[in-house]
């Protein structure tokens, strides 16, 4: 039987040592960066970026844009849709998290769809979002 001494002792110890765990678990989640090309107002993506029959498919993937400070995130929404959003948020211009299949703001709470819907504010203004064309073997982002 363990006295309630040691028992608030683990306990105190257990607390402290949480964030240190926390921020391990956190630091081994990543996000995918997709090569592109860029053809006046576009962004050229490989489908291939988002998996084949012998690669992990991925949902969504993300492009470190020459026109923004903010990454890109395209997100596949159908077997030949994508939608391709400004990861800043509409509230105070916070870079965006992935959770899921949504977007939330690490600084106030806002959380947007996918497709960049507003869910849930303080924001309540839509994410910028740009067109998205596909043929046989890429996916073009028009930025302009």
């Amino acid at each position: 039987m363990m006295k309630r001494k040691d028992f608030i002792k683990t306990c105190g110890c257990a607390l402290v040592s949480a964030p240190v765990w926390l921020s391990l678990l956190q630091s081994c989640t990543s996000y995918y960066y997709a090569s592109y090309s860029q053809n006046e107002n576009k962004l050229i993506v490989p489908l291939s970026e988002f998996g084949s029959k012998n690669n992990k498919n991925r949902d969504f993937v993300l492009l470190d844009s020459t026109i923004s400070s903010y990454p890109i995130c395209i997100f596949k929404t159908g077997e030949d849709n994508y939608t391709a959003s400004l990861m800043q948020c509409t509230h105070k211009g916070c870079e965006l998290n992935i959770e899921g299949d949504m977007f939330s703001c690490p600084c106030h709470g806002s959380e947007f769809t996918k497709t960049g819907d507003v869910i849930e504010g303080p924001a309540i203004d839509p994410l910028k979002t740009f067109k998205t064309t596909i043929d046989n073997h890429n996916i073009y982002v028009h930025i302009s």
